[in-house]
């Protein structure tokens, strides 16, 4: 059988590529999980939570973005081929109510790559580690209910059932005994790709 090149221009550079190997080099190798901190991530991440709630969810109209956005740390989890950033795939967001307590709100993950290593438990995880870092003593999140076994097994508790913008959510609450402070949340974690296991 002959191997088909193709020219493919990467980073400016033009190369020739394997038509079998174009699914590799364009598959994320990491993901970086940090406080945004260039104006392209935010406007990703935002983009992102309109393409989740607005258009997939339909829970708000055109945006869904509110005061909180004005005074809250972002956080995205930000796709890596060779090492360079290419694609913000997931986000959340966290913010201070009052003196100690955090809330963390709007995580959402590019339906691509919802299966693709452990990106939302990463970005939970730096949610509420670099919330630690700031003093915070209790850390809350409305979650929607589908979602809730997975911040169970993150070591999170149920405190209530409620609706909220005519959902079922679980008011929950995360356990800072597993979250030790991160005081780097510009760099915070990666996570490898790891790709989803075939059920057949």
């Amino acid at each position: 059988m002959r191997r088909v090149f193709v020219a493919i221009v990467l980073r400016g550079l033009i190369m020739l590529a394997d038509t079998e190997d174009l699914a590799r080099l364009y598959t994320p190798a990491s993901y970086t999980i940090k406080w945004t901190t260039l104006p392209w991530e935010a406007n990703e991440a935002y983009k992102l939570r309109r393409a989740v709630f607005c258009i997939e969810q339909g829970i708000f109209i055109g945006d869904d973005r509110d005061e909180i956005d004005e005074r809250a740390h972002l956080i995205v989890a930000v796709s890596c081929i060779g090492g360079m950033p290419e694609q913000v795939v997931g986000t959340v967001r966290i913010h201070e109510d009052e003196p100690g307590v955090w809330t963390g709100s709007r995580l959402a993950v590019h339906a691509a790559f919802r299966r693709h290593g452990k990106i939302g438990a990463t970005l939970i995880k730096l949610a509420v580690s670099s919330a630690h870092a700031l003093g915070c003593t209790t850390f809350l999140a409305h979650v929607q209910s589908q979602n809730a076994p997975l911040f169970h097994a993150l070591h999170w508790s149920t405190l209530s059932e409620e609706l909220m913008h005519g959902r079922p959510h679980h008011l929950m609450q995360a356990d800072l005994g597993f979250y030790p402070p991160c005081v780097t949340p510009q760099s915070g974690f990666m996570t490898q790709y790891s790709p989803a296991r075939s059920t057949s």
